[in-house]
């Protein structure tokens, strides 16, 4: 009898060995025995090896040369791109015309009628006066250029994500095939594609339009998937067991489910394509951007904040505006006449202005906030960056910051072998995927290394994941405050539109200014800029939990904190892991930035590159930079048949 109840406990052992992680790395230590040597032998040295390197400078001339000799009669750009072009113009044009013609007074009306009739007399009087903002601080017709422009790209944006989205919601080897491009189009900084867009499109709208919108339709993208494979189960099942068509469950199960992650989508898009306004800018796009750029230009953070302040505002009023019409779709008994009615009175307001002579803004109406502005930085800065008494200074800050994480991180990569950075990336790929996921990272890895930058790219990758782990952090913590209070969520909502659509190089002088230069302020102004979408997506989705498990976590006595832990944390994990994708990729896509204030590495590659109208160094920094966002991406994001084996 002793026998028979010892026997179950001998199956122990080999259910230790046959654990499928325990699995994965004794094949990968393995290999590592065995390459290693191998690789260490003929390899010697940490940094990549240059016998392994490719130079891809000469095709990448080869390949500029011809698209210079060739844009002015080569079929391709005169019946492909040209039209392309042209199409952009003409739209944008329409539509600047078009906001001139109505004048202030007819605009001003339309936003704020248009804003009553979806969501109320607060929006709309928070819209006529954001648009009276604009007036006051002397920026109305860059205000018509940007918003012109931003109408554009968001409607081209909004309209490239949904049908990638689509794709990708609807089919695994579509999810599998986009992933990377979408990774691709949101990484690669606008800066290392800038220069092929304007040797393509030339210096203007058309090259600031295609730009904008290669960085702003990921989001939409990617939320659209989300929405479209997190559909309720049940609720299809019910529409599928009725007989309806894949195409009528799409439109009146899927699309309807998802209405919030799409949303969502919109809202990013919105703010991601007016944060381009200004890189936008630097090829010719006009308006607001084109203020920011010339006033940073002159070291005037006044006259930069009174244009991106605008910014800010535009970026308010339609996340606004388009949240409340997507809300309140598919009501009943909003009758089509007080639609009427609305246009019939500001179109009444804008003949009005018209005939009075209102169309332009009354240069004695601007106020002027660039000297008071300025003269708070300076008092910032005579105050804050040093001598602060018990805390120190927000130079102790930037300096203990570089000295006690940025550069122990960076000393530590680069001195590991390179061999043993390529298969600790297939560790931690190999652990939460599959072998094609490892595959994948690894490939990304040494890609970088065969480009011949693997030296500023480990530089660079300190810096990433010092700044997404300050993200993440701040991010997690703030978003759950967000999810469980109202009061917290409608607080946080403006302070989050102002961070993530206030162009960067408007609050980068402040930021230098309290930092100094170095890769510190590079990291402080990464964090900014990512930190919004973590906290979005991190709250929408512990929002998005199933009322039914929380109610019976309750019903059970858990605790609030038991109820996040044990319930809203595992049930939100795909939004969680986006928000890690997000923060990942925005904390890349600023990474150029940090080039600006003396960050190094690659993103000052890809500044020179098009500063001096160097393909090669440009774009070889920033294919770089994809393949660091590729590798992050695949250690951090578990594959589908990774999470269904998990589940099961």
């Amino acid at each position: 009898m002793a026998a028979i109840t010892a026997a179950p406990r001998k199956p122990a052992p080999p259910g230790i060995l046959t654990n499928r992680a325990v699995r994965k790395l004794a094949i990968l230590a393995l290999a590592a025995a065995i390459l290693a040597p191998i690789a260490a032998t003929q390899w010697s040295g940490a940094t990549w090896p240059s016998a392994l390197t490719v130079d891809v400078s000469e095709p990448l001339g080869k390949a500029s040369d011809w698209i210079i000799d060739n844009r002015d009669t080569h079929p391709l750009f005169l019946y492909f791109f040209g039209h392309v072009s042209n199409v952009v113009v003409i739209a944008v044009r329409a539509v600047y015309l078009a906001l001139l013609a109505v004048g202030w007074a007819g605009v001003t009306a339309i936003g704020a009628l248009v804003a009553w009739r979806v969501a109320g007399v607060k929006l709309a009087a928070g819209t006529a006066a954001a648009f009276l903002a604009c007036g006051l601080l002397g920026m109305w017709v860059p205000t018509m250029q940007t918003l012109a422009l931003m109408v554009v790209a968001v409607l081209a944006s909004v309209a490239v994500g949904a049908l990638l989205g689509l794709a990708a919601g609807l089919s695994d080897r579509m999810d599998r095939v986009l992933r990377p491009v979408l990774d691709t189009m949101q990484v690669l900084p606008a800066f290392a594609y800038l220069l092929p867009v304007v040797l393509v499109f030339g210096i203007g709208v058309p090259a600031a339009v295609l730009a904008t919108v290669v960085y702003a339709a990921p989001p939409m993208a990617r939320l659209t998937s989300l929405g479209l494979r997190g559909a309720d189960k049940e609720v299809l099942e019910a529409v599928e067991s009725l007989g309806t068509s894949a195409r009528q469950r799409l439109l009146t199960a899927r699309i309807p489910l998802a209405r919030k992650e799409l949303l969502l989508g919109v809202n990013q898009t919105i703010m991601m394509a007016l944060s381009m306004a200004v890189i936008a800018s630097v090829i010719g796009a006009g308006g607001l951007g084109d203020r920011v750029y010339q006033a940073l230009a002159s070291v005037d953070v006044g006259a930069a904040l009174a244009a991106g302040i605008p910014i800010v505002l535009l970026a308010v009023v339609l996340d606004r505006v388009t949240g409340a019409a997507g809300e309140r779709l598919g009501e009943a008994g909003k009758s089509p006449v007080t639609w009427l009615y609305a246009l019939v009175v500001a179109a009444a307001v804008a003949l009005a202005g018209r005939l009075a002579g209102f169309l332009d803004w009354p240069d004695g109406w601007e106020l002027n906030i660039a000297e008071p502005v300025n003269r708070a930085v300076d008092w910032m800065t005579a105050h804050l960056y040093s001598g602060v008494p018990v805390v120190g200074g927000t130079a102790d800050w930037a300096a203990h910051f570089t000295s006690w994480v940025l550069n122990p991180l960076r000393d530590g990569l680069q001195w590991l072998p390179w061999w043993s950075v390529l298969l600790i990336v297939a560790a931690l790929a190999w652990l939460i995927g599959t072998w094609r996921t490892a595959l994948t990272a690894v490939l990304a890895m040494a890609a970088i290394g065969v480009l011949g930058v693997w030296k500023p790219s480990l530089d660079t990758l300190s810096q990433v994941l010092a700044a997404v782990a300050v993200t993440l952090v701040i991010g997690f913590a703030t978003g759950v405050a967000a999810a469980r209070s109202d009061r917290v969520e409608r607080l946080l909502r403006p302070v989050l539109d102002v961070f993530q659509t206030m162009p960067q190089f408007v609050y980068l002088i402040p930021v230098v200014a309290l930092f100094g230069v170095g890769r510190a302020p590079a990291v402080a102004a990464a964090v900014v800029y990512a930190l919004p979408a973590v906290v979005r997506i991190t709250a929408q989705g512990l929002r998005q939990v199933d009322p039914a498990a929380m109610e019976s976590a309750r019903s059970l006595g858990a605790t609030g904190g038991q109820q996040l832990r044990q319930v809203q944390l595992p049930l939100a994990r795909p939004a969680l892991l986006l928000a890690v994708n997000q923060g990942v990729v925005l904390v890349l896509a600023v990474v150029i930035i940090g080039g600006l204030v003396g960050g190094g590495a690659l993103g000052y590659q890809v500044v020179f590159g098009l500063a001096q109208g160097d393909l090669a160094t440009g774009l070889v920094a920033g294919a770089a930079i994809v393949c660091l966002g590729l590798m992050l991406d695949r250690v951090t994001q578990p594959t589908e048949r990774r999470t269904t084996k998990k589940g099961a």
